[in-house]
């Protein structure tokens, strides 16, 4: 999933240099939502594991 955010983030860079306002402001949008909801789900894990008791796998 942070594959995907940093795939929108790089295409929303190279659309904002060639001047392609719109799609950069949407893949800047849907990168930035993407962000989030990783960071949510890595936080849910690392909580469901705490609570467990065991060790997160590395």
């Amino acid at each position: 999933m942070l594959g995907w955010a940093l795939t929108f983030l790089i295409i929303a860079i190279i659309a904002a240099l060639l001047g392609f306002g719109g799609i950069a402001g949407a893949a800047t949008g849907i990168a930035k939502i993407i962000f989030f909801v990783f960071i949510v789900l890595m936080l849910i894990s690392l909580l469901a594991n705490a609570l467990r008791g065991k060790r997160p796998k590395l």
